[in-house]
């Protein structure tokens, strides 16, 4: 299984491609591809056949996965993209902190 700086529900920048400097939370992650579904972001036309559930069909807007690469988590002090470290608290317990201000990311 892969390792990732960067998990569900986390803030993140997009810092390649064609969402460049736009930032959101991540909705899900897809491991196996080294992927995330990023809220608003990376919109795509998906066309739809009518259902049950949705009998109009037509195009709908969705998110498409992005990279992990291409994202950076957001520094919970500053706003701004961060590298993510990881170390050992007192207690034992491993956690992540912000690279820039040092500040653990819960």
């Amino acid at each position: 299984m892969a390792k990732f700086h960067i998990k569900t529900g986390d803030t993140v920048m997009v810092i390649a491609g064609e969402s460049k400097g736009k930032s959101g939370r991540i909705i899900r992650m897809i491991p196996k591809q080294h992927r995330a579904v990023v809220e608003g972001l990376n919109m795509v036309s998906k066309h739809q056949k009518p259902t049950a559930s949705n009998p109009q069909g037509g195009i709908a807007q969705m998110e498409a996965p992005i990279h992990v690469s291409n994202l950076m988590l957001v520094d919970p002090k500053t706003g701004a993209p961060t590298r993510v470290g990881f170390k050992t608290t007192d207690k034992g317990q491993k956690v992540r902190f912000a690279k820039k201000s040092g500040e653990i990311i819960k």
